[in-house]
């Protein structure tokens, strides 16, 4: 890919493209998992930023990537794998821990610096709605890309064989509620400063500030994966 094709390129296209691409949309706040469904021009507009800078910055990032994995060039099987052992496992194995991090560090600081309060209730929050989520993806929405995978014709979800309700595509109730989830992680953010701890914060609070900020790089691949790439290739199955 040259520096020329990204102007003519959404930024989640560049980053299925090249997923090393996202340490640079990273680096300028530009959202290239949920929010990725825009130009870079576009992008660079709402951030008041260069398009131009940012351009060379995904150019350099390229012509340096090589060897990198092209999660876009993976079979739907392997992708699915790879997202439940990786992204699904790191979410059950982390969130509980970053929750219990909170409550204390809410529970410890709180007084003096309010905002954890509402930082504690965001993540038990996403901790309740995350778990929900991925047993959705791994019951329903995984199994039902598998069959499409497989080639059978004719494959529509059934409600019928679901163990969830769905009032509207699997698939499109997957994205929301991936809005809905880096939403609450933006708001953490903001809340957190970009997840830096003050002066006085002991060491739990460190650690909690630094544990939602990889779960929020982690949060973002995860989504990008699905949203951009596992996906628009399961409802082109469905289609054909």
């Amino acid at each position: 890919m040259t520096t020329d094709k990204f102007t003519n390129r959404t930024v989640g296209e560049i980053v299925t493209a090249n997923y090393q691409t996202a340490s640079v949309f990273q680096s300028y706040g530009i959202d290239f998992c949920c929010g990725g469904n825009i130009t870079v021009e576009k992008a660079c507009e709402k951030k008041g930023i260069d398009p131009d800078e940012v351009y060379t910055a995904l150019g350099n990032t390229v012509q340096s990537s090589n060897g990198a994995h092209n999660y876009n060039q993976w079979s739907l099987e392997f992708l699915i794998d790879y997202i439940i052992n990786n992204h699904h496992t790191y979410v059950r194995s982390k969130m509980p821990e970053i929750d219990a991090f909170a409550r204390k560090v809410a529970k410890v600081h709180g007084r003096r610096h309010p905002e954890l309060n509402e930082i504690q209730q965001l993540v038990k929050k996403l901790y309740t709605e995350i778990l929900d989520h991925l047993e959705k993806e791994e019951k329903d929405v995984f199994p039902y890309i598998q069959k499409l995978n497989g080639g059978a014709n004719g494959v529509t979800f059934s409600s019928e064989e679901a163990h969830y309700d769905y009032e509207v595509h699997p698939v499109t109730l997957m994205e929301e509620e991936h809005d809905e989830a880096g939403g609450i992680m933006e708001r953490i953010q903001e809340l957190s400063e970009d997840f830096s701890p003050p002066q006085d914060a002991c060491t739990t609070y460190r650690l909690l500030f630094k544990y939602l900020e990889d779960f929020q790089k982690d949060l973002h691949k995860h989504v990008h994966l699905e949203n951009n790439i596992l996906f628009p290739k399961a409802l082109k199955l469905e289609k054909s």
